[in-house]
């Protein structure tokens, strides 16, 4: 128990300072790109040099940059994400009113690509060479290819010509499938490669033969035994794996006409909404931080021996 309550205080200090460091990534990279938030609130409205004072004034900006990065600071650790320059509302109301939808999204496409690796490496783990082939060029084929390109080609099949699900929108479990698979079949690509090899590691070891010499059948074995083993390595992958959902969710939705996080993070981006594009980024570190805390957990869960080390 100790040594977890210790992992667990260290994943938390290393989760500050990973927000800190997205936060001010995100602040830096922002105020060097090209463009001036003021003209981008001014927009076809009237431009005079009162107007650029009063705007100023108002949002902070006649204050020197680092001054305005730590009231933001400041302000973040009270809780308070800031007002969003083109929409006029609380950022955590624009954020929380467009949440529902992405987390469906990113949540099916996960659950697709580990039912898929998982599916993938039980029926092919310890056959013949040929279906280890197959399943390895389908595997290399969904990791090689972007989840935009997987998503055009399922829209082109099931959308445009064959008419099963629709187009765009969010209206019904029938919207989510295809964004899931195009999110979903790069992680079971890499995580069915992971498992597969695993496993067959595992049915080699001695406690595999063990379990065959008393009497146990193959499948079995790979469920009751091989598995466990096996999973170690793959929960390994499952910080790229969040990062993956995270960052290709963005382009599906846009690609899928899809309500969510995505478009929000676009429009902000191009409009130079600051406080929007500030707080998308450190949700999505926060959300990077706490599944990499209880994958650090879970290896004490699933291999025992690390609970002593």
């Amino acid at each position: 128990m100790r040594s977890i309550l210790w992992a667990v205080a260290r994943r938390v200090g290393a989760g500050v300072a990973v927000l800190w460091a997205a936060a001010t990534a995100a602040y830096a990279a922002l105020w060097l790109a090209p463009g001036d938030t003021i003209d981008v609130l001014i927009g076809d409205g009237p431009d005079t040099p009162e107007i650029r004072a009063a705007i100023s004034a108002e949002w902070g900006l006649d204050r020197p940059e680092i001054v305005q990065y730590l009231a933001y600071l400041g302000r973040l650790l009270q809780g308070d994400l800031g007002r969003s320059y083109w929409l006029q509302r609380d950022v955590g109301e624009v954020l929380a009113s467009q949440l529902r939808p992405s987390v469906e999204l990113v949540l099916a496409a996960a659950g697709t690509g580990v039912v898929l690796a998982l599916l993938i490496a039980v029926l092919t783990a310890g056959r013949g060479p040929w279906p280890r082939r197959a399943a390895s060029a389908a595997e290399l084929v969904s990791v090689s290819v972007p989840p935009f390109v997987i998503g055009i080609l399922l829209l082109t099949v099931f959308s445009f010509t064959l008419g099963w699900f629709p187009v765009s929108g969010a209206d019904g479990p029938a919207a989510l499938v295809l964004p899931a698979l195009a999110l979903g079949l790069p992680i079971a690509g890499v995580l069915g490669q992971v498992l597969r090899d695993g496993l067959e590691r595992a049915l080699e070891q001695p406690f595999a033969v063990t379990a065959r010499a008393r009497g146990l059948g193959e499948r079995a074995v790979v469920a009751r035994h091989a598995l466990r083993h096996a999973l170690l390595p793959a929960v390994t992958y499952v910080g790229w794996f969040t990062g993956s959902v995270l960052g290709g969710a963005v382009i599906t939705e846009i690609l899928f006409g899809r309500p969510g996080l995505g478009q929000v993070t676009m429009d902000a981006v191009s409009g130079k909404d600051l406080p929007v594009v500030m707080a998308v980024v450190i949700l999505f570190a926060a959300v990077f931080v706490a599944i990499s805390t209880v994958v650090d957990l879970a290896y004490r869960i699933i291999d025992p021996r690390l609970r002593t080390t």
